[in-house]
């Protein structure tokens, strides 16, 4: 098969879809891969470890969609990239199109066959190819909001673990799923107070028994969710409902609860937000200020630190990226059954229901 690496040009966006290991890989078993010149410059690969690796290098982004019949990026393709996708092309990324409705229609528009990689199923459940960047986002989101907590970055000028005699920072964090669970084990080892929520009884005990003892378990309800917001300096936004739309756990109203300079860093902003006052940021202007909040909503929270998500990310993608080129996307997802729900869109049907019902489209199954 003929893939195609191209150089993300989304904001700031400095990953790249395989690494040169990865391609060597993909060259040893037989493919030709073509890489976009400099694609690989932001997480640190030059074009000359992708040639050695077996690459060929393309001048352009128009060059690379023009010849690959398999597209292997980190996001999803961007206006400037729609009237490249042509039919029968095989997009393997990122695509969270239940928040994007316009990139939904290009790509059905398109006639590509589009597999999102937050929707693909391990073997034993959860979503493999999620989870390296959600472990990376987790993480990062502390990072962010412990930043942003300091006072010329417009938070309440609070040290998160705090110093003797004085008290560290409360952080809640909504969600206890991989996002959520790195985000309370890096909080609590700066220090923190961490609250950490849920609906799932079973994955609170989990959260209780592994974390350290400045994590306590809360059962996610608004009422319990309203009654921690006037003390809490730092909220994490960290739930998921894979490929639809993030439910909105905190909000407008709610902001009024807590003091000025609190923190929100929202992880779910790729599904919609799950607070009601988020927008898609960047890393160049990466918050805004509602009611004296302070929203941090960046999209691509790992593109910041593309050496490491890079490397992550083609760890978990590289087996389906060699199955998908070596088999084709249908025997491929035939062999491997966790693919399947990977595949949102085929020659210009939806064939993932959640997002078909998020924006009133047809739903087509895939069988069919």
């Amino acid at each position: 098969m003929i893939i195609g690496i191209p150089k993300e040009i989304k904001n700031n966006e400095n990953r790249v879809g395989m690494t040169p290991a990865g391609v060597r890989e993909l060259v040893a078993h037989g493919h030709t891969v073509y890489v976009q010149h400099t694609a690989g410059e932001g997480s640190g690969f030059a074009d000359s470890e992708y040639t050695a690796a077996g690459a060929a290098i393309l001048p352009s982004i128009e060059d690379v969609y023009a010849i690959a019949e398999m597209i292997i990026k980190v996001k999803e393709p961007i206006e400037p990239e729609y009237k490249l996708v042509r039919k029968g092309q095989l997009l393997f990324t990122y695509f969270h199109f239940a928040c994007d409705l316009a990139l939904t229609e290009a790509m059905m528009a398109s006639g590509a066959t589009c597999i999102a990689y937050e929707t693909v199923v391990g073997r034993q459940g959860g979503l493999p190819l999620l989870v390296p960047m959600s472990e990376v986002a987790g993480r990062m989101s502390v990072q962010e909001g412990a930043r942003f907590l300091e006072k010329p970055q417009g938070g309440r000028g609070i040290l998160l673990g705090g110093v003797p005699g004085v008290k560290p920072a409360k952080v809640l964090v909504l969600g206890a799923g991989v996002v959520g669970r790195n985000a309370a084990l890096m909080a609590a080892g700066l220090g923190a107070d961490v609250t950490i929520t849920d609906i799932s009884l079973p994955t609170l005990r989990h959260v209780a028994e592994t974390m350290p003892r400045n994590v306590k378990t809360l059962y996610s309800s608004r009422h319990n969710i309203e009654q921690e917001l006037p003390t809490t300096d730092l909220v994490i936004g960290s739930v998921l409902i894979p490929g639809a739309k993030a439910p909105h756990l905190v909000t407008a109203d709610m902001l009024k609860l807590m003091r000025p300079g609190t923190v929100l860093v929202d992880v779910a902003i790729d599904q919609g937000g799950c607070f009601e006052t988020s927008h898609p940021t960047t890393h160049s202007e990466p918050i805004y200020n509602v009611d004296g909040i302070v929203h941090y909503a960046v999209a691509n929270i790992p593109g910041a630190v593309p050496y490491t998500s890079t490397l992550a990310l083609t760890n978990a993608t590289l087996p389906y990226a060699l199955l998908l080129a070596d088999k084709g996307w249908v025997a491929a997802c035939k062999a491997e059954p966790g693919l399947v729900p990977g595949v949102n869109i085929v020659d210009g049907k939806i064939v993932f229901e959640a997002v078909a019902e998020a924006w009133n489209l047809p739903y087509t199954p895939l069988e069919l």
